[in-house]
């Protein structure tokens, strides 16, 4: 052994790998690595591109918070079926985007007619100003989506679209409140603050 501590002992074989030789106890063989580990490692790096890019490029997973939400709206979807509506309800509806895109779907076939399909207001009222004639918190619009206005002209929705339907056309007209389009009707009742 030489003087240098970082010796490199090839053996009588020149085909040998190298031995290190750090000190007395550490001794560094070039030896190969399992498989095993190999393909773990190659594992573990294709599965984090594959990850990553359904993640952040294509949305393939839905995130804890829109997962939670959906959850809920299905819990109070059953409450409602039971009679439980309430304005949380409803503000918790308009934060799932998926009883919004049903609403819209909802309030274009069923509601345009009489308020545009943007909310403006036509022969019925704007739903898009702080401005209500029935009340514009959650369950106020609830009840008029289900049980109508007949003196004013707007149909009992309940009987026809059912509660599912009631619930997200409710939560989605809850999200045109304040929007102000342009070119709305005229203000019409009280202004009502708050979702």
């Amino acid at each position: 052994m030489t003087a240098d501590k970082h010796s490199s002992d090839h053996g009588e074989n020149k085909n040998e790998p190298p031995v290190h030789i750090y000190d007395d106890d550490l001794v560094e063989e070039d030896n190969k690595l399992p498989l095993w580990w190999l393909y773990t490692l190659y594992g573990t790096v294709a599965f984090a591109i594959f990850y990553w890019y359904g993640e952040h490029k294509i949305g393939a997973w839905k995130s804890q918070e829109e997962s939670h939400q959906e959850e809920m709206a299905v819990i109070r979807l059953e409450e409602a079926k039971k009679g439980n509506v309430s304005a949380d309800t409803i503000i918790a509806l308009s934060k799932t985007p998926s009883s919004i895109e049903k609403g819209k779907e909802v309030f274009v076939a069923t509601c345009a007619a009489c308020h545009r399909a943007d909310g403006g207001g036509n022969i019925g009222p704007n739903l898009t100003d702080a401005y209500w004639i029935n009340g514009g918190t959650g369950d106020k619009i609830y009840q008029t989506v289900r049980k109508g206005v007949p003196a004013k002209g707007m149909p009992e929705w309940g009987p026809q679209l059912g509660d599912e339907k009631v619930l997200a056309v409710s939560a989605y007209v809850l999200t045109l409140k304040d929007t102000n389009v342009p070119g709305g009707k005229a203000p019409q009742g009280q202004i009502t603050a708050g979702p």
